[in-house]
């Protein structure tokens, strides 16, 4: 046995025989054989597709008026082929495919229910849409969405979630109006178990009767076994309970441990700018403030950087798609992205706040103005002309080409 380094006993019962007909056999098997190649699916494919879909079908099941919002509860349309919903972190989002009156438009809105319910077996979303003054997609939601609307959404996106390995185990949420969304999923989420980090929330409105989800916010709390804390912040009414202002920081270091914290903020463009003078007093790390990507920037022509001569301006746009030309028209104040909605140009976007890149477009000719808070291209891109349309306003003539969007 040794002299070859195995047992050659086990071999002496075998015949030569099998071994002449391999050739044979194989020859057989080949000719028998389909002319199609073998098809396999990998189980980290089908996880895969299951967590990251292009599109997902979906009903509206249930309508929650809310005064000057709606929350629409959103379950698999199962006859289009959607099984079930996509498993989602607490702090993404969803963009809805929506295309009315010659519009075509993708607007992003944060899920604002538990990831829990995603993996029921009548597996749901919640999203909540308040009325924008600016806004024409949010006015058709919520006067047309009813109960068996048909809905199409993307999977969900966005990287505005808690992770342990970026962010402290104590996170202060800054929030305003319909800003609540993503940190009222987070808070149901802490007290349904699936997160665990412990979330104190400095919530803003005007007043305490536009507290948008206080009932719900009020139960989670009471739900997180002490992990959640809600602070009403009212600007324009005193309230016993309440703070009074603005969301300062003086209000912030009196709820928050500035040694071991985490902020996140979401709320509209005013908040923002305000909490750009408030949050750098902290003197906190960069890495240890966030904020997630509130949608559009809207009008710019205030900017102090806005070029004066492009004011009360309409420009010609041609959008080159494949081999097709269209010709539409963009006054400055508006995003390429939007004149090309509003002409039923099927463009593609996801966040609308110049970051998640899925508009990426050639500008072939033609300037733009693109706020620097709202500039997520990398060097390379700007160099070479390349443009997020859901951010860049025109300042001449443009031709700018595309890519499709999915169907």
């Amino acid at each position: 046995m040794m002299k070859y380094g195995y047992d050659k006993s086990k071999l002496k019962g075998l015949g030569v025989k099998p071994f002449l007909d391999m050739e044979n056999v194989r020859n057989k098997k080949i000719e028998e054989a389909g002319d199609s190649l073998a098809q396999a699916v990998f189980n980290s494919n089908i996880l895969a597709s299951k967590l990251h879909p292009d599109v997902q079908y979906c009903l509206v099941k249930e309508v929650i008026d809310r005064g000057n919002a709606k929350s629409f509860v959103l379950v698999p349309d199962k006859e289009s082929g959607t099984e079930s919903l996509s498993y989602f972190r607490a702090g993404q989002y969803i963009s809805v495919a929506l295309e009315f009156e010659g519009n075509a438009v993708c607007k992003p809105y944060s899920i604002c229910s538990s990831p829990l319910d995603a993996l029921c077996d009548d597996s749901s979303y919640m999203i909540t849409v308040e009325r924008n003054k600016t806004g024409f997609a949010s006015d058709y939601i919520l006067d047309n969405w009813k109960p068996d609307s048909k809905v199409m959404v993307s999977g969900p996106l966005g990287d505005f979630y808690w992770t342990g390995l970026r962010d402290s185990e104590n996170v202060v949420a800054i929030a305003g109006g319909s800003g609540i969304t993503p940190f009222y999923s987070m808070a149901c989420a802490i007290a349904d178990g699936i997160e665990d980090f412990s979330l104190t929330i400095l919530y803003g409105n005007r007043c305490f009767d536009s507290i948008l989800l206080r009932i719900e916010l009020e139960q989670a709390a009471l739900r997180s076994r002490g992990k959640v804390r809600i602070v009403n912040v009212l600007s324009d009414e005193m309230r016993p309970g309440c703070e009074h202002g603005f969301i300062s920081s003086e209000i912030i270091r009196k709820y928050t441990d500035l040694e071991d914290c985490t902020i996140l903020l979401c709320g509209p463009r005013a908040m923002y700018s305000y909490e750009d003078t408030q949050i750098p007093l902290l003197g906190l790390p960069r890495r240890r403030v966030r904020r997630d990507l509130f949608g559009e920037y809207g009008d710019p022509t205030g900017d102090s950087l806005y070029p004066v001569l492009a004011k009360g301006k309409t420009f010609k746009i041609t959008v080159i798609m494949r081999d097709k030309e269209t010709v539409i028209s963009c006054p400055s104040e508006m995003t390429l992205l939007c004149a090309m909605e509003k002409a039923g140009v099927h463009a593609p976007s996801d966040c609308r706040s110049g970051q998640c890149g899925w508009c990426r477009s050639r500008l072939e000719s033609g300037n733009v103005y693109v706020p620097s808070s709202m500039d997520g291209r990398r060097m390379a891109d700007e160099k070479f002309g390349w443009i997020h349309p859901c951010c860049s306003y025109p300042l001449s003539d443009i031709r700018l080409e595309i890519t499709e969007l999915k169907a």
